[in-house]
Parts: structure tokens; C-alpha cells; sequence
């Protein structure tokens, strides 16, 4: 475990202007709300697991049933598409923009059918995107790295979408992806932003935050949270979440921990560095939802700005983290989760281990805390391995 607070963090003076802006939230959160299957998914209070880490209260928001899909990526990728068909279906002339109803419904079907969109994904993401363009009549051609299960593969192609297996690691799927699509005419939907590619990952995020917005809604009276746990990964997710509590929530919002695979640690090795970097790792992780070697841009701007502390942690504690969920601890409910999805627990075990790490990251008997599980049991396979049983909910 490795442990780096975020020198360049700005926690005083006025808000700086937003990278993501409201009204873009709003029209994210006013289509996702229209989608068919939207429900705010559970915000869990983990009395029992809190207790046992020494601290006031846990709350894990349980991203498992999200959409049918299992994971929060179905409130990014998904809209994204819809997005980028919206665009490109009213050819400039905003009054022949098509509704989500429109999409849904068929009523532009021939159009939409001759769009393919395309992402490089570890699962989730490229799960969402193949699920969205099912949905919206579009197609879709999804790349993976060659250390992706099976059962994620299937769960793509069951969408619909061609599946591409590139050797080596996810960037690599992410080249291949974005050398394929300018040779096919493909729109690549991404959470990560690189140099001329900006649009589609912001929306990606804009969806994110409606996941956040639900937890403020979510949390009981009187609760002001004082520290939230978020994966890391290309940096996507925890800028949205940073980004929005400090919208909400100005000067008191938690403290912002962003928790990374110690062989896929490309926002601590940015953190320690001062600007974008690759990971210093292998990208070789149990936890295969964050195995990314670069950061967005975009969310490296937020994240260096706003976030407070970088974690860095091995593979045990992760699958530790998924079978404590699995068992439930002192009462709590059992939650089936993958080992992504598990990361902000991981790194709470390890806090509670290690009581110097508990210190500096300001963590004791008052703390309020958020986590955010991020995924269910998308790989069932996985799942039974690390926790001897299958899962109980098919994501």
C-alpha cells in the first residue's frame, strides 16, 4: 500500500469555474431519468463493517443492479451514444434532433442503423456502449485486451456487438480501437480524453454524476460525509465524483480518496509527478476495471485541482474487500461485488491494518464515510473463485 496526499490540492478560496458544467448534468440526469429501467440504486448503511474498521459510518452506494447491467458505467457509455446519435441524426439542424423516445421507439431506425460506434474497454464500459446502441439501433465493434474473461466477453457480445480481442494490455485495445475507427468511419465513445478527443468522454461523466447526485439524496438527515473512497482507473470517475461534491457541496465536502491498483497506479505516478503519467506497473491486477496505464486528460485536470489523496493498494486486499462484502459483517446485508467495485473497501481494510495509514488519512470514530461500489458480480466465474460460491444476482 502506498500513500500520497495531493500536494497541488486546493481546498480554499472562491470555486473555480466548473470543467464539467450544470446544465450538462441536467440534460445527463434528465435523459438517464427517462431511460427504460432507471431506479436509484441502494445507498447501504454497513453498521457492522463500519464498526469493525473503527469508524462512525460506511455507506456503500451498490451499483449492481444498475440498468440490468451491474455497473455504474451504464450511466456513461449509454448516454454517451445517445448523444453522439443525437448529433449526428440532426445533421447540424437542431429542430430534427431526435428524442430519447424517438431512438427508443424505432422512429429513426434506418438512420441510426448505418452509425457504428466503438470503445476499448476492460468489460464495464464496453458493456454499456454495446447495451446503449442495442438499445438506440446503432452498432457497435467493442476491443478488449486479451486478459478479459470470458463471461465479460460474452456479457458484450450478448448486446449485439462485435467483439475485438487485441494482444497486450488495455491500452493497447484503446489504440487499436481508435486506429480502426478512423479507418472504418467508427465514432470511438470513451471515458478517457486524449489530444482531439474531448466531447464524448465529458458526457460520459456528466452521466457519472447523476450516480453521485442520487447518494445526496440518498444520505440520512444531518449526515455531512467526511471522506468518500472512489476507484480510480483512467481518472473519469473520481473527477466526476470530486467535481460534483465541490459543486454541492463547496468547502464541505468529504475528502476525496482516489484508490488504484499498485500495478495500474497512473493517477498516483501523475500525482507524484505533476502531470500526466503512465503507470509504473504491469497493469496485471484482479481488479481489471481500473488496469489502465493512462490518465484522461480532462479528468486529470479536475483530479489534480481537487483531489486529496492518491492510494495505491495490492490484490489481496481487494479480494479480501469482495469476500467481506460477501459474507456480510455484523448484520449487514451480503453484497455480491467485484473486485473493482470493491476497491474503496479494500482500501479501508487496509487503513484499519495499517493504524499509521488510519492517521494520516484522517480516518477514526467520527469519520463518515462513502464508498462507491462501482460494480456487482459481473464475472461470475471470478466471483466463485474468490468467494467458493456463485453469485446469488446475475448482473
Amino acid at each position: 500500500m502506498r500513500h500520497l496526499p495531493n500536494p497541488r490540492a486546493r481546498r480554499e478560496g472562491p470555486l473555480r469555474a466548473p470543467i464539467l458544467d450544470r446544465d450538462g448534468f441536467e440534460r445527463a440526469r434528465s435523459i438517464l431519468a427517462a431511460w427504460p429501467g432507471y431506479a436509484r440504486t441502494p445507498l447501504r448503511d454497513l453498521r457492522g463493517l463500519a464498526a469493525r474498521l473503527g469508524i462512525g459510518r460506511l455507506f456503500y452506494k451498490d451499483e449492481g443492479s444498475r440498468f440490468g447491467i451491474g455497473s455504474f458505467k451504464a450511466l456513461g457509455g449509454a448516454y454517451a451514444v445517445f448523444r453522439h446519435l443525437e448529433e449526428v441524426l440532426a445533421g447540424g439542424a437542431p429542430a430534427r434532433r431526435p428524442s430519447l423516445h424517438d431512438l427508443l421507439a424505432g422512429r429513426r431506425r434506418e438512420a441510426a442503423s448505418a452509425i457504428t460506434v466503438t470503445a476499448a474497454t476492460d468489460g464495464n464500459h464496453g458493456r454499456s456502449v454495446a447495451w446503449g446502441a442495442f438499445l438506440l439501433g446503432c452498432r457497435a465493434v467493442i476491443y478488449v485486451p486479451e486478459s478479459v474473461s470470458r463471461a465479460r466477453r460474452e456479457a458484450i457480445a450478448g448486446h449485439g456487438a462485435s467483439v475485438v480481442v487485441v494482444p497486450g494490455d488495455y491500452d493497447d485495445a484503446v489504440r487499436a480501437c481508435a486506429r480502426d475507427a478512423t479507418l472504418h468511419g467508427r465514432r470511438v465513445v470513451t471515458d478517457t480524453s486524449y489530444e482531439g478527443e474531448n466531447v464524448l468522454p465529458l458526457e460520459v461523466m456528466q452521466g457519472y454524476r447523476v450516480m453521485v447526485e442520487e447518494v445526496l439524496d440518498q444520505l440520512p438527515p444531518g449526515v455531512a460525509l467526511t471522506h468518500a473512497f472512489v476507484q480510480g482507473g483512467v481518472g473519469a470517475l473520481p473527477a466526476a465524483v470530486v467535481e460534483h461534491l465541490e459543486q454541492a457541496l463547496g468547502p464541505g465536502r468529504p475528502r476525496v480518496v482516489v484508490v488504484e491498483p499498485e500495478s495500474a497506479d497512473c493517477l498516483y505516478r501523475s500525482a507524484e509527478t505533476g502531470a500526466p503519467a503512465r503507470a509504473s506497473g504491469d497493469l496485471r491486477t484482479v481488479m481489471g476495471g481500473l488496469a489502465c496505464g493512462e490518465p484522461s486528460r480532462v479528468a486529470w485536470e479536475i483530479l489534480s485541482d481537487l483531489a486529496d489523496d492518491f492510494l495505491a493498494l495490492g490484490d489481496d486486499p481487494a479480494l479480501e474487500a469482495v469476500r467481506t462484502l460477501a459474507r456480510g459483517e455484523g448484520g449487514d446485508p451480503p453484497i455480491e461485488a467485484g473486485e473493482s467495485g470493491a476497491a474503496g473497501i479494500a482500501a479501508l481494510l487496509e487503513a484499519a491494518r495499517l493504524r499509521g495509514l488510519a492517521g494520516r488519512l484522517g480516518l477514526d470514530a467520527a469519520s463518515l464515510v462513502l464508498t462507491f461500489g462501482t460494480e456487482g458480480a459481473v464475472d461470475p466465474e471470478a466471483f466463485e473463485r474468490v468467494v467458493g460460491r456463485p453469485p446469488r444476482r446475475k448482473p
